[in-house]
């Protein structure tokens, strides 16, 4: 959990580096090309169940690996979420995006409880790879630049904007992405 929370801490920081190289910031193919590089993952943990290395080395280094890029797919998520909603509806389409990922959530955790009493971890991980890769082909659906009517560009903002964690996580909030992302208020003509 404590690498999870650095990465996901680090995650604006990336994304800001990456949006300058790019010259533009995270997008819908982002959210496909990570969606892709996290199904490798339990697709490669499974794959080495099968071979002679310890199973417990497998699992574990495995899931640190997966973890460093599902919290870097939850920022990208957690920006992207703003980055398409309209500026009057943040708040209706935060929650929506919160609801939709415990539901996810509780989902995924009943199906593996199934699938590991039936077939074993390995139709486990061969399921979420499964999952994984219907959301990535999903996400070839989201638009490839976002209306953005409710985020500042990330690319412009100073280095250290995004290192006060404290005030995070005392407004509740668990992503840093969402927290510093500041709604811009612009009618329905000022996006077009």
């Amino acid at each position: 959990m404590i690498g999870y929370g650095i990465v996901q801490a680090s995650a604006p920081r990336l994304m800001r580096r990456r949006a300058k190289e790019r010259g533009s910031d995270p997008d819908g193919a982002t959210a496909t090309g990570l969606a892709f590089v996290l199904a490798a993952f339990p697709a490669g943990i499974a794959i080495a169940l099968a071979t002679a290395i310890a199973p417990s080395v497998v699992v574990v280094v495995g899931l640190i690996a997966f973890g460093v890029v599902f919290a870097l797919n939850s920022a990208v998520h957690s920006y992207l979420i703003l980055a398409y909603a309209d500026s009057d509806k943040v708040a209706m389409n935060v929650g929506f995006y919160y609801i939709a990922n415990a539901g996810g959530r509780l989902a995924g955790t009943v199906l593996s409880g199934l699938l590991y009493q039936w077939q074993g971890l390995e139709a486990c991980l061969w399921a979420s790879v499964a999952f994984v890769l219907a959301a990535a082909l999903l996400s070839r659906a989201l638009p490839a630049s976002p209306d953005r009517s409710a985020l500042v560009d990330i690319a412009a903002m100073p280095e250290g904007h995004h290192d006060h964690q404290e005030e995070i996580i005392d407004d509740g909030v668990d992503d840093p992405v969402v927290a510093d992302a500041h709604p811009v208020a612009r009618s329905a003509s000022q996006r077009s």
